[in-house]
């Protein structure tokens, strides 16, 4: 009876053991994933900061490209949007309108970190028209008259106006 009894006492005190060491195992194991997620989160926040920074560097630049392709002088005002996106091929992307209207002239701009340049930039179909140079088509009129045609008589004349010519 005694030596049952030890032996179940070696039983039991193994048992609290072996329990008492997995539970500190797991304790650690969840205390080193709790610290690597904030790790995770504080890189991803700082790359946004990152980001955001070098887009508030960059909107210079996004304004001189866009002052440099509106050969007709359209541009009164450009806004930017707050924020930026990162996409997945590592471009900061950002948004903006001019002349205070974002559904009409809006914009976007892919920077690139490592460069410091602005790289390819999108434009509205509207804003891209106000930028299109129709010298560059003297030997076809035709283009530029079938744009205009597909305007509205109020559409036609703002255009025109915009680009700085008269009907």
């Amino acid at each position: 009876m005694k030596n049952k009894l030890k032996f179940l006492l070696i039983i039991l005190i193994a048992a609290v053991i072996i329990l008492v060491v997995s539970l500190i195992f797991q304790q650690d194991k969840e205390k080193r994933l709790n610290e690597s997620r904030g790790k995770t989160i504080v890189q991803e926040k700082n790359d946004r900061e990152k980001a955001e920074e070098f887009a508030k560097e960059m909107k210079q630049k996004v304004e001189e490209r866009l002052h440099k392709i509106d050969i007709h002088n359209f541009i009164k005002t450009i806004t930017f949007d707050s924020g930026v996106n990162i996409n997945p091929m590592g471009y900061i992307i950002i948004r903006g309108y001019i002349n205070g209207e974002p559904e009409k002239y809006d914009f976007s701009a892919s920077l690139e970190y490592r460069s410091k340049e602005v790289g390819t930039m999108t434009f509205s179909p509207d804003l891209s028209y106000r930028f299109k140079d129709w010298d560059k088509y003297k030997d076809e009129p035709e283009l530029k008259e079938n744009y205009l045609k597909r305007l509205s008589e109020k559409e036609r004349q703002q255009y025109l106006e915009d680009i700085g010519e008269k009907e």
